[in-house]
């Protein structure tokens, strides 16, 4: 009876402290969709402690891994920007195609995947100098595409006079 009673407790324990353990969650201030190969993705990462915005992580080393199918991995290490909890890491791809990206928070070393990007398949002009999208630009281009696509339909859909005789 004894043993069945302790035999539960730990059962009990083991999964409470298992959800009390160590984790962490990375934000990124962007992606490096459309980044030139060669030049710098300057990303900034959150790494807070079970996600919540009130336990930023500090005195961390994270690091960021660049790689593609079949090639070596490029790893870049984050540094402190002077805000708890946030690293920043200059990234450089050598190449254009599909990169995979991940990070490793050193909390306890936990390893973060996020989707592919594609490196030097878009115009720089789409994004801003953070490497975000130039939602202006979007727009701009949305609205002339719209006004020439109206204008298109107002052409094609008009009907054609026919020519009336001159009245004298």
């Amino acid at each position: 009876m004894r043993a069945t009673l302790l035999a539960l407790l730990i059962l009990a324990i083991v999964p409470a402290s298992a959800l009390a353990g160590g984790w962490a969650t990375v934000g990124l201030s962007s992606t490096p969709d459309g980044t030139a190969p060669g030049d710098p993705w300057v990303v900034e990462m959150t790494i807070l402690q079970h996600g919540r915005s009130e336990t930023p992580l500090s005195g961390l080393r994270p690091t960021l891994t660049v790689s593609r199918t079949g090639a070596e991995g490029h790893t870049f290490t984050a540094s402190p920007t002077g805000r708890p909890g946030v690293y920043r890491a200059r990234v450089i791809f050598p190449s254009a195609g599909t990169w995979r990206y991940e990070v490793n928070d050193d909390f306890p070393g936990v390893t973060h995947d996020f989707p592919p990007a594609e490196i030097g398949t878009t115009s720089a002009a789409a994004h801003d100098s953070k490497g975000e999208p130039n939602v202006g630009l979007a727009l701009l281009v949305a609205a002339a595409a719209g006004l020439c696509a109206g204008l298109l339909a107002r052409m094609l859909g008009r009907p054609r006079r026919a020519a009336r005789p001159a009245e004298v």
